[in-house]
Formats: C-alpha cells, structure tokens, sequence
C-alpha cells in the first residue's frame, strides 16, 4: 500500500505562508482568494489535516479530493465544508484547462471562543458528510453565500473594534443556516437518487430481519445501515429526517415492529422465542419497545387477531 505523509497545518498564518500568500489580516479568521494559492510540490503525495475549519467554494480547481473514503471530482457550483482534524487529500490535474476563482474561508476555533457559535457549529451535519455529498448550489444560492462572505471579508479586514467579533459570528451564523436550507433543498431536489436510498434501506432492513444474522449480532445499529448504505450516519440521518421525519434508528424499529407483529400473528412462538428470533436477549426488553411502539403488549396483539 502507497505510503504518505500526514502534514498537519495549525494555523491560519502557517497556511498562508504554505500557499504563498501575504499575512492574514486577522490570525483566527481569514478569507482567502483562491485564484492566488499555489500549490505545494508535494500537495498529491500529502495527506493534509487542518487544525482550523474551511468552508469553500471553489472554480476550475482542476483537481480530485480524496475526503475520507471517497473520491470527488470537483466541479463549479459546489460549497465544500471541512471540520479541523480531517484528513483530505488533493490530486492536481497535471494539465489545468481552465483559471481558478473562488474563496475560502478558514475559521479558527479559538476565534469562537466564548461566542454562541463555538457550541452550535458543531450541530451543522454538514460538516461531518462524506464529500460526495458536498453542497450543489444555484447560481442564486451562490449569489447569497458570496455576498455573505463579501461581508466577513469588508468586516475582518477593517479596523477591529469590540463589535466586529460578534459581526463576523453573526454572519457565519448567517451563511450556516443558509447552507442549512440549501442542504435541505438538496436532499428535496434529488429525489431520484434520495428515493433510492429509501428504496435500499427498505431492502437492507428486510434482508437483515428475515437472516439468521439477527439472531447471532442482535438488532442492526445505526452505524451497519449507513455502511451498507455507503453513506456517513450523519448523511443518513439528514436524508430521512428530510424525507420521513424519522431518524434511522426509528426506522429500524420501525421494521422491528413490522416483523414482530408478522410473528405474532401467524406463528405459534411465545414472546419468548420472538424476542430471541428478533435479537434480544431479554424479553422483557422486547416486550417494553413493542408496547411503546404498538401502544399494545405483544400478548395483548396477538389476542386482537384470536
């Protein structure tokens, strides 16, 4: 297996030196034009982690981003965002066709000390996505996001007084939420390929329930779903909540219930031995989600049917 380099880059400062840029005007928060970067020599063979978020949109990057376990093929009109202490990757075009354009802004977390935003960011899903689910915008969309980061540009590059800290949050906050209802919009759009994620989550949990698998590792956790699915559970959760308004874990239960009241109903097995078949070890366990779900005891169920 190929060999890299983790190069870890802890500051704001440290990256615009790395890039061949001028001191930030601001050592916590910057935004950089991304038509002025260079590239190190080594910038393909470098496993990169940043100790500071960055959140970007980026045109003829002329790259691939390797984010986690996937590759992206970056194209104009995508918003990328990236907590620090992920590891990333980029593989240059060796033959750029087109000039790049575009911004990137770098936020510190130390810049978010004491402010409402150090607690909140970490809420944002996006964040935590696998990057083939990066944010595809309209050309208005991006027309909001740009006049948002024009703001925290005019803003920190100013003279600093004791209201510009909390301007510059704001604004973040503003251009999060904006991203937020963009993220959600996304998830509406794409009905095809999100429906087929529906589609496949009923498959997976159908051929899960009905395997001797259950039995042996119990009921599927939240984690398995989302790796069958190739997805992050964060993505998941999003996508179904969007299009549901359930988290995965309730659809899971969801299909729980589904098989037991099956078993109940067709078969001669105690609760006993449809709590087993179903993964639980207890069946008391068994019998206090069904009652929750059922708003019925199994027993009481199974007597409905008799």
């Amino acid at each position: 297996m190929e060999q890299r380099q983790t190069r870890r880059i802890k500051t704001i400062s440290e990256f615009h030196r790395l890039r061949g840029l001028s001191q930030p005007g601001h050592p916590l928060i910057s935004v950089v034009d991304y038509a002025k970067i260079q590239r190190p020599a080594d910038i393909s063979e470098t496993n990169w982690v940043f100790d500071f978020y960055q959140i970007s949109i980026k045109r003829g990057m002329n790259a691939k981003l390797r984010y986690g376990q996937q590759e992206y093929d970056f194209e104009d009109g995508v918003a990328f965002f990236a907590s620090p202490n992920q590891v990333f990757r980029i593989e240059p075009d060796p033959h750029p066709m087109t000039k790049r354009s575009g911004w990137i802004l770098l936020i510190h977390p130390d810049f978010l000390w004491n402010t409402s935003l150090a607690k909140t960011i970490k809420q944002y899903e996006f964040f935590g996505y696998s990057v083939n689910e990066a944010l595809w915008l309209s050309k208005k969309e991006e027309a909001t996001i740009n006049n948002i980061i024009q703001n925290i540009r005019e803003e920190h590059l100013s003279n600093i007084d004791r209201f510009s800290k909390q301007i510059i949050v704001s604004q973040i906050e503003s251009l999060l939420s904006y991203s937020e209802r963009f993220y959600n919009r996304q998830f509406i759009t794409r009905e095809k390929s999100n429906h087929q994620i529906l589609a496949r989550l009923e498959k997976v949990l159908t051929d899960y329930f009905s395997s001797d698998e259950i039995v042996s590792n119990g009921l599927p956790t939240v984690e398995y779903i989302a790796g069958t699915l190739n997805t992050s559970t964060k993505y998941l959760s999003g996508l179904l909540k969007v299009l549901t308004g359930q988290s995965t874990q309730q659809h899971i239960h969801d299909k729980l219930i589904e098989k037991a009241k099956e078993k109940l109903s067709t078969t001669n097995l105690s609760v006993s031995e449809i709590a087993y078949e179903l993964g639980f070890e207890h069946s008391q366990s068994f019998s206090k989600l069904f009652k929750a779900k059922a708003k019925l005891s199994p027993l009481k169920f199974r007597a409905s049917f008799n």
